[in-house]
């Protein structure tokens, strides 16, 4: 089976957002938020000698996901593919992987309170199509492939040309995106992009998120067991009067 990775030429990308514009049309992303993300790094130098980097963030697919760890339902999975999943069935929104993810690469959808973020578009994978984001990239920065195949040209990039992971000493998680460009742009990158440490729930925040909705769900629901009971004594004790 195919593990899938991404490489993100920094030497190419141009900034255009024509990325984040085709994955938010093929999945519906609401306004405001985003699967895909453009981010330009502080202008450096002295004039007339100034740099600056333009990068694509999103999620990592990381070898060891503390999202999946953080998921109470056990919605968020991965798969031998490499590929991290959001089961949206299965989903609570009670947003403790969003908190988990170094890359903040995750958000609560405001429509149906369920989280969602990038899954490499694997619906579209299993149709034999590149992901959205891929396919639309005007200057051809994104590279997307199959980081077991060593003739593939991401793997090639990977292991051959050097193409790196942004990690930090907070969270090094082994992510499956990775940057190829010239040395000086991988600096302004990684000075730029430092992924956090993962935030766990405190108590007060699992009552508020998790244990304080279950329980109102329950306590809802035996009022309305108890409601169905009281009104099927009446209708009963109607019958038995009219008889």
């Amino acid at each position: 089976m195919a593990r899938w990775g991404m490489v993100i030429d920094l030497r190419s990308c141009v900034g255009c957002h024509a990325c984040t514009v085709a994955c938010a049309t093929e999945w519906d992303v609401p306004a405001g938020q985003a699967r895909t993300h453009v981010h330009a790094t502080p202008v450096v130098g002295t004039f007339p000698a100034l740099q600056s980097s333009v990068f694509v963030a999103q999620c990592n697919h990381c070898d060891r996901p503390p999202c999946v760890s953080a998921c109470p339902s056990g919605a968020t999975s991965q798969g031998a593919d490499g590929i991290v999943r959001i089961d949206r069935a299965v989903c609570i929104g009670c947003g403790f992987c969003v908190d988990a993810c170094p890359y903040d690469a995750r958000y609560l959808n405001p429509k149906d309170r369920k989280v969602d973020k990038c899954d490499f578009c694997a619906a579209r994978l299993e149709r034999g199509q590149e992901p959205a984001c891929v396919a639309t990239c005007t200057a051809h920065a994104k590279h997307f492939g199959d980081l077991e195949d060593s003739q593939g040209a991401v793997a090639r990039m990977v292991y051959e040309q050097g193409a790196g992971r942004i990690e930090s000493t907070a969270a090094a998680v082994g992510p499956n995106v990775y940057y190829a460009g010239k040395p000086s742009q991988l600096e302004l990158v990684h000075a730029t992009f430092q992924p956090r440490a993962s935030r766990m729930p405190m108590a007060g925040t699992v009552w508020g998120r998790l244990l304080m909705p279950l329980m109102l769900t329950v306590v809802g629901a035996t009022f309305a067991g108890q409601a169905v009971a009281f009104f099927n004594q009446l209708r009963t004790g109607e019958q038995d009067f009219e008889d």
